[in-house]
């Protein structure tokens, strides 16, 4: 979340990046904010006063019990009584005001970067690199959810059977080429100097509140309500919550971590074909990269974590492109965004695959996630992830970009994790 500091020292700035980010009633929610923040300290102002004056108070009576002032002892005591009631409602004013602040700015989207495009909806993100391998497929060429089932890859009416729409079963080679995928995926991201976590798939709320998946995407996630327990939408929320409440020294940063998991997304109201198949699944697997770093370098590991994600689509050989979001079409968290697309050349459509965000200090501030300079300072760190990759869409473009009349061909950086060439 947004430090009060940055709030009060550049409210404007603040103002016009919740402006592009289109968080409405931007002005009086940061009004309301610097009110009950300006009321918080004058209650604490008063309330030490208050400890202050009891304090010595108390101090007299030890000595006017000396003094055997029997009659003024009583009275001291009678003040020092009505000092402490008095002192219990400023801290409970205080705290209040303190709750209130907390709660208003956990509903405060992060602001933008200046670099980040001005724009309401998908339709105004820039796209900034266009590149990949381009197909051409045969005439009649199918829609994945059309080849696996051709060849027997993926069942999505067993997985409405056994779970619901959203949760295909996949089987022998479609099985395999997941696996493949998965394992391809870490080995990429460990010689790029990831080390692998494997986190557990359900998390506390105070994780969810930590990255900023809660309050803000809570009707996204399932809730596993007696445990107060959340299935995780991504591995970004546990991996990113190991440093929650934690200084690092600043010769350990980059901190840089992956971690393979499913992710869980109840995607409430989507529809149509943008849910076909694969396209839009409520579970799914998923790679993803984490970053913890200082704000000198944080943008450098972002470039870093670009390039990561363009490898793995060039290895794949499919077309993409990388698309610069713009501030109505990021996410609550990101500062700046960028997300990656394959098409799908059988749906005459691009895909998201991948998002790769730099959140600045906003998650850290949650998590008070700190590192310590070299001025023995504490300062808060800036985060980063990107997913490297999500598989669903990876899947739906291999298998319709690379169909031809002998089978669905598999790319050469696949084979040796998947065990054939092609699946026929």
């Amino acid at each position: 979340m947004l430090t009060l500091k940055v709030i009060g020292q550049d409210t404007e700035k603040v103002l016009k990046g919740l402006e592009k980010k289109h968080f409405k009633n931007a002005k009086e929610t940061i009004d309301e904010v610097l009110t009950l923040d300006r009321e918080r300290r004058t209650t604490q102002a008063e309330l030490d006063a208050t400890l202050a004056k009891s304090k010595q108070h108390a101090a007299m009576i030890g000595k006017l019990m000396k003094e055997n002032a029997t009659n003024e002892v009583e009275k001291v005591k009678a003040e020092v009584a009505t000092l402490k009631e008095k002192a219990k409602e400023l801290q409970d004013k205080m705290d209040a005001a303190a709750a209130k602040v907390q709660e208003i700015l956990y509903t405060i989207p992060n602001i933008p970067y200046d670099e980040v495009p001005e724009g309401a909806t998908a339709e105004d993100n820039v796209v900034e690199k266009e590149g990949g391998v381009q197909t051409e497929l045969p005439e009649n060429a199918l829609p994945h959810w059309e080849l696996a089932k051709k060849y027997d890859l993926i069942d999505f009416d067993l997985g409405v059977k056994l779970t619901g729409a959203g949760f295909p079963v996949y089987k022998g080679k479609g099985a395999q080429l997941q696996r493949a995928l998965i394992n391809f995926f870490l080995d990429e991201a460990r010689k790029a100097g990831y080390i692998e976590v494997m986190p557990p798939t359900l998390v506390n709320a105070a994780s969810g509140y930590g990255t900023g998946q809660l309050p803000d995407k809570e009707g996204q996630m399932y809730h596993c309500q007696i445990d107060d327990f959340y299935l995780i939408p991504t591995a970004e929320v546990p991996v990113t919550n190991i440093y929650r409440d934690v200084i690092l020294d600043e010769k350990q940063l980059p901190i840089k971590n992956c971690a393979y998991t499913q992710c869980f997304r109840r995607e409430a109201g989507s529809y149509g074909k943008d849910v076909r198949g694969l396209n839009r699944l409520h579970e799914f697997s998923k790679v993803e990269i984490v970053r913890i770093d200082t704000p000198e370098h944080s943008k450098e590991s972002h470039k870093e974590m670009l390039a990561h994600v363009e490898g793995l689509l060039q290895k794949l050989e499919l077309p993409y492109r990388i698309l610069r979001l713009c501030g109505g079409d990021m996410s609550f968290t990101a500062a700046l965004c960028f997300d990656f697309e394959v098409y799908s050349e059988a749906q005459k459509r691009w895909l998201e695959v991948s998002s790769v965000s730099n959140f600045d200090t906003y998650q850290a501030n949650r998590l008070k996630c700190r590192y310590r300079n070299a001025d023995k300072k504490t300062e808060l760190c800036h985060t980063l992830n990107g997913s490297a990759l999500a598989l669903p869409r990876i899947v739906a473009a291999l298998l319709e970009n690379n169909q031809t009349p002998q089978g669905i061909r598999i790319p050469k950086a696949l084979v040796p994790y998947c065990g054939f060439d092609i699946i026929d």
